[in-house]
């Protein structure tokens, strides 16, 4: 776990993050704060999402947008509309 959580602090820097074990299944929380130690995004994963590197691409992914919507620099309606966006284009190249 030590490990993971060295590769999460340097995905994820400037914000220091600490990971704790959370849960009866194995689960792990993941904290960031920021530099003045405020937590700005506190999430629970399966330890499975962590030990995988895909899994754990995907994770640092989505904690990448948690921290841009806490933040206020990305909007939630903007990351569905990106989304349906994604999608229609591969519709349309399927067709």
């Amino acid at each position: 776990m030590e490990s993971i959580s060295l590769l999460l602090g340097e995905a994820l820097s400037p914000y220091q993050v600490t990971l704790t074990p959370s849960g009866i299944h194995g689960e792990c929380r993941v904290t960031l704060k920021n530099a003045i130690g405020a937590i700005v995004v506190d999430r629970v994963f399966n330890q499975a999402q962590l030990a995988d590197k895909r899994q754990l691409t995907d994770v640092v992914d989505g904690l990448h947008r948690d921290v841009l919507i806490a933040e206020g620099r990305l909007e939630p309606c903007v990351i569905a509309a990106l989304r349906n966006a994604a999608q229609d284009k591969l519709v349309a190249s399927r067709n």
